[in-house]
């Protein structure tokens, strides 16, 4: 097992029974959720927790990223939520973005959390569909992923990451400071996400979840969300003009108020 980065951010004050993990997406690592959601919900009390998967951000074994598989990425988000559970002995409320949605609910076929929230995350049967409606919608965007996908953020045109990952209501600032949230993914991965799972999973219905989507995604339209949340038995929260990247869009805190005020209920 490769030594994988985690960042957490404690509670300063009183802290809440639950504790949170958020498992970044393609193209990403932890530090995506530090620029707004880590601090967030620390400072309403909950132990907030960020993985980097094996081969991204600041986690071992880089240079072997092109060969990681989606069941690779399951095993390191198994082995985190172990070494938080024994560390904290509370249970976890997983929160998965695209990719990381994906390996939440691949990792949920066996293993158990307290909660999950899916954030524009790949639907359960894969992202053939989306990947076929982006290459009609624009073509241009998905030549250059592949160029990320291979030589990673410094051959790629930084408004090709603010068309994937963002609105246009980012500032040129703004995206020039994100761009170290971004790198090259493992090819073998993108394959596995693209495939159909003829065997779908059906989840515990017991296990509470949360289904968020962008109106203005453009990987996901909101009626592939809308069909991973009826896989879930429960209505997707479709935000207005937001793209992929939720977590750091300006209008962010809207789906962490959703988020926290969801959390509530548990």
């Amino acid at each position: 097992m490769a030594r994988l980065e985690i960042i957490t951010r404690h509670p300063e004050g009183l802290s809440r029974p639950l504790s949170l993990l958020f498992v970044h997406g393609s193209f990403s690592h932890a530090g995506i959720w530090d620029v707004n959601f880590l601090p967030y919900f620390a400072a309403l009390g909950y132990t907030a927790h960020a993985v980097s998967l094996r081969g991204h951000g600041q986690s071992g074994d880089r240079h072997l990223l092109p060969w990681y598989s989606l069941n690779d990425y399951v095993a390191d988000l198994s082995d985190t939520i172990d070494s938080l559970q024994v560390e904290l002995g509370r249970p976890l409320v997983l929160v998965g973005h695209s990719m990381g949605g994906m390996v939440l609910q691949r990792y949920l076929r066996s293993g158990t959390a307290r909660a999950a929230v899916l954030m524009a995350s790949v639907p359960p049967y894969g992202m053939w569909d989306s990947t076929i409606g982006m290459l009609f919608r624009d073509p241009l965007l998905v030549h250059q992923l592949g160029l990320l996908l291979t030589f990673g953020p410094g051959i790629v045109n930084i408004g090709a990451i603010r068309r994937a990952m963002l609105s246009d209501r980012v500032p040129d600032s703004e995206l020039l400071r994100y761009e170290p949230l971004f790198q090259s993914e493992s090819q073998r991965v993108v394959i596995d996400m693209l495939a159909f799972d003829p065997f779908l999973w059906r989840p515990d219905p017991s296990l509470p979840v949360l289904v968020l989507g962008a109106a203005d995604d453009a990987f996901l339209t909101p009626s592939q969300i809308e069909a991973t949340a009826r896989a879930f038995g429960t209505t997707a929260t479709i935000f207005p003009d937001m793209a992929h990247g939720m977590m750091i869009e300006p209008d962010w805190r809207q789906v962490a108020d959703t988020i926290a005020g969801w959390l509530e209920t548990l």
